[in-house]
């Protein structure tokens, strides 16, 4: 009776600290930019086992969350690009003296699995690629999608925008390199880590290094986040060794890299 006593007051303490140490355990509502994305789900695991919180994550185009953030949508962690969190602190949106910058990735190119790469290694033989293709996807300037916004720029400047306006295949946001795989597109234009999360699309490579656009992505608290202590927790995560490691397997680099 004595063993089966101490047995049942070992796991009631055990069940206390338990309980205890995720006594603040809460929803953690993120909202990242697109290209972010597959590092925030790859690290979920491991911060949601070590902080007892749970990650509720949305994403969308850089412009995207901008804009909807502006509009007044609630949230704890935001992960945008540098000017857009800037804006939002001076909107108010984004807590002041929160903002961390967090990681920046490079413009690719893919294609389709199995299908020859282009060589892109000289601006030359990315235009000649470009002007060669059947269909080239890229995000909609428009969405607000950082990628996007750069290529049809970078368009202008190579002197070609109609002619790729002509046969664009232009994504709202998500993952351009998926357009590839059903066929909708056989050259696509996105952010390196958002090409490696497609299975069946193969990176090409970056652009060349004298048309290569980096962008940044910066973490900030929501100004009027429920939940302040288990956002600063998760972004103080976002720049931990663990979460460099799967910077690097997806495809990026951390910010200042």
């Amino acid at each position: 009776m004595k063993l089966f006593s101490s047995i049942r007051v070992a796991a009631l303490a055990l069940s206390s600290i338990l309980t205890s140490g995720f006594a603040g355990a809460a929803d953690i509502k993120v909202l990242t930019a697109g290209a972010f994305k597959p590092v925030v789900l790859a690290v979920a695991a491991e911060f949601e086992r070590s902080s007892g919180h749970k990650l509720i994550i949305d994403n969308d185009t850089a412009g995207g969350l901008q804009r909807r953030i502006s509009a007044g949508e609630t949230f704890d962690v935001a992960v945008l690009t540098p000017a857009a969190v800037k804006d939002l602190i001076d909107k108010g949106k984004i807590a002041a003296g929160t903002a961390s910058d967090l990681a920046r990735t490079a413009v690719g190119v893919a294609v389709k699995d199995g299908e020859t790469r282009p060589d892109i290694a000289t601006v030359a033989g990315f235009k000649a690629a470009l002007l060669a293709a059947r269909k080239v996807a890229y995000i909609d300037p428009a969405a607000g999608g950082s990628s996007g916004i750069y290529f049809a720029k970078l368009l202008e400047t190579m002197g070609i925008a109609e002619e790729i306006k002509a046969k664009a295949v232009l994504v709202p946001g998500g993952l351009v390199a998926q357009r590839l795989v059903t066929g909708e597109a056989d050259l696509a234009i996105h952010q390196i880590s958002e090409i490696l999360a497609v299975p069946g699309a193969r990176l090409v490579g970056p652009l060349p290094a004298e048309i290569q656009n980096y962008t940044t992505y910066t973490g900030g608290l929501g100004a009027a986040s429920p939940q302040p202590e288990g956002a600063r927790a998760l972004l103080a995560f976002l720049r931990s060794e663990a979460a460099m490691r799967v910077l690097t397997a997806k495809g990026m680099a951390a910010a200042g890299q």
